[in-house]
């Protein structure tokens, strides 16, 4: 697809903007790597060689330990990948496991000496964070818990702005009773308390609904109360752009309300709502961190950036290192994001001609 040269010449800008561009290279590369956590941060091997036989449980279903010649209480429970791995290193008989750098997965409670408890990071026990009050794995739930963020905030932001542009360019295209009447209802819904709200429901929901359902509604309630911003934006600028040239030349040769919408008007404004986006997904970061801390978030135990902070502010002096691992991740999260912005701002600008280098 050939841009044109205005596209172009604003693409490049932000390519000459190096914070900016390197921290979109960075959380891209992050996020990608994030959708096959599994195969770096898991308690399940990536390749197991058992009597001369591959097998790759990454996915798979769970295995026995009978399927790989262990007897006793072991015979008959799922088998755990980092025991075998060092059954199979004191036997040398060419066998082998392949685990993922950080072999634990972000649900599974470490024992120390037969107690699930916290300890500080060790190198040995392959805990490059340490492990939070339960024995779970730091760096697991950090890392799983920033696919979690990244991709709530990727859908809350579509979704709303799917909602706001749509309903935004009516009210301004139409006017009249029908951008009357949903100024008022924008009114009266803005002031209801988005906090009391999802309280309320989550008070109401039944405890056997499965995590995904939840995370949904949690979505959804997120989404209710967050796309009026964009709804005015939009209104002012379809008003603004309806009464321009192209638009009533369209109008004169008979194109539809939509097509004059979507096709003439919204691709004029698109480019001011583009520097809004990488703000709004701060926005829904913070949001779903403030909310798992106060535990009005993602339900338990999903992986949390706010849980983990709220589990570090509860023990500051006997385990320093939750607080400091979670609040050094959303920093450094929230800054990429930050320079992101920033760099679009810059270059989607039409007042802007100032060369980065």
């Amino acid at each position: 697809m050939r841009l044109n040269p205005l596209t172009a010449r604003k693409l490049r800008r932000f390519r000459e903007i190096k914070r900016g561009y390197f921290s979109f290279l960075l959380l891209v590369t992050l996020t990608v790597l994030s959708l096959f956590a599994e195969l770096l941060i898991n308690d399940k091997p990536l390749v197991v060689s058992f009597e001369g036989q591959l097998m790759f449980p990454t996915y798979g279903p769970v295995k026995l330990g009978s399927e790989f010649g262990l007897d006793g209480d072991s015979a008959n429970t799922p088998v755990n990948y980092r025991d075998l791995q060092r059954r199979f290193r004191e036997q040398s008989d060419g066998d082998f496991v392949i685990m993922p750098i950080v072999p634990y997965n972000p649900y599974e409670n470490s024992e120390v000496d037969g107690v699930i408890r916290s300890t500080s990071p060790n190198f040995d026990r392959q805990h490059y964070l340490g492990t939070d009050t339960t024995g779970r794995d730091i760096l697991a739930r950090l890392f799983y818990g920033f696919r979690t963020a990244i991709l709530f905030s990727i859908a809350f932001t579509l979704l709303t702005y799917l909602i706001g542009i749509t309903l935004g360019c009516m009210m301004g295209y139409f006017g009249g009773i029908f951008d009357l009447l949903f100024q008022r209802i924008i009114e009266i819904w803005s002031n209801i308390p988005f906090l009391y709200m999802v309280i309320i429901v989550f008070s109401v929901i039944p405890a056997t609904f499965s995590i995904p359902t939840r995370i949904t509604i949690l979505l959804v309630i997120m989404v209710l109360f967050s796309w009026t911003f964009m709804t005015y934006y939009m209104r002012t600028e379809t008003y603004r752009e309806k009464a321009r040239d192209y638009a009533l030349a369209a109008r004169v040769l008979g194109a539809s309300t939509p097509r004059i919408i979507f096709r003439h008007i919204l691709p004029n404004t698109i480019s001011t709502v583009v520097t809004f986006i990488p703000f709004t997904v701060v926005a829904a970061i913070t949001a779903i961190t403030a909310l798992d801390f106060l535990g009005w978030g993602l339900p338990p135990p999903t992986p949390s950036i706010g849980e983990l902070l709220k589990q570090g502010t509860a023990n500051l002096t006997t385990a320093p290192w939750i607080v400091t691992s979670a609040f050094v991740a959303l920093v450094v999260i929230l800054t990429l994001v930050t320079f992101i912005g920033e760099a679009i701002r810059e270059a989607f600008d039409p007042k802007k001609f100032t060369i980065y280098r």
